[in-house]
Parts: C-alpha cells; sequence; structure tokens
C-alpha cells in the first residue's frame, strides 16, 4: 500500500459514515410517516457497509496498468428496508386507521436511530483525524527536503 492510499482509505470511510448519518436523519424525520410514495407506512432504512479489500501487488501493479486500482477502505453496497413488524397505535381518527381503528406506524426507534447517528458522526470525526495525521505526515516528510 501507497502513502498515498491512506487518503483514499480514509476519504471511503468519510463518504460511507456520511451516508449512515444521512439514513439515520432520514429514518428519524419519518418517524411518523403513514404514506410513502411506494403506498404504504415507512419502514425503516439500514445501510449495509462492506469492506473493500486490498489485493496482491501482482493483481493490485495490473489493475493500476488497467485503472481499476482497488485501494481498500469501506463502501456501501445497499440500503435495505428494515423487516421488522410496523407498529400498531390505536388511533380511529386517524386517516390511514383500519377498520378496527389502528393506524400502522413505521418500526422507527427514535433513540436507536439517536444512538446510529452519534456512531457515525463518531466514526466520521476518527477516519477525519487520521486524514489530518497522514496530512501532518505528509507535509513532515516534504520538510526533511528543505
Amino acid at each position: 500500500m501507497s502513502f498515498l492510499d491512506s487518503f483514499d482509505i480514509s476519504a471511503s470511510g468519510l463518504t460511507a459514515e456520511r451516508q449512515r448519518l444521512d439514513i439515520a436523519a432520514e429514518n428519524l424525520a419519518n418517524t411518523n410517516t403513514t404514506r410513502t410514495e411506494s403506498g404504504g407506512t415507512y419502514r425503516r432504512k439500514m445501510v449495509v457497509l462492506q469492506e473493500i479489500p486490498q489485493t496482491s501487488f501482482r493483481s493490485r501493479f495490473n489493475s493500476i496498468l488497467n485503472r481499476t486500482a482497488s485501494k481498500g477502505g469501506v463502501q456501501v453496497t445497499e440500503i435495505v428496508e428494515d423487516q421488522r413488524d410496523l407498529n400498531p397505535v390505536y388511533n380511529p381518527d386517524h386517516p390511514d386507521a383500519d377498520e378496527d381503528g389502528y393506524v400502522m406506524m413505521p418500526n422507527v426507534d427514535p433513540v436507536k436511530e439517536t444512538i446510529d447517528g452519534m456512531s457515525a458522526t463518531r466514526s466520521y470525526e476518527a477516519n477525519i483525524t487520521a486524514f489530518n495525521a497522514m496530512k501532518l505526515m505528509a507535509q513532515k516528510a516534504l520538510d526533511i527536503g528543505k
């Protein structure tokens, strides 16, 4: 792994954590959404992360020649809907209530979403710290030549 690959790895972490924070915010915003574009009640969304594997020297060398290099890090592979049951709430006056007076509310837990958002924020900050440390190392290396 070259020195500059570390910047790409931290950047991939920043991108992934920003996506996690966006999804947590979206879930919080839709805590009471009973109608979506696709019809039905909003379902909690989750981000699936996957490692970007570092390759061997030979395959890495060949991939660099072909401009398809994979340098490691993390990537968002998909955003999935949580299939847990929706929460029935008795509210016969609600326009989306069924014949028994129950409204199916989203399966979003505001506490869990807040914790997920805080976790994404802390991970984002950790990636910024690593990025800044590598930047400082690069600056110090350039100072050696002065």
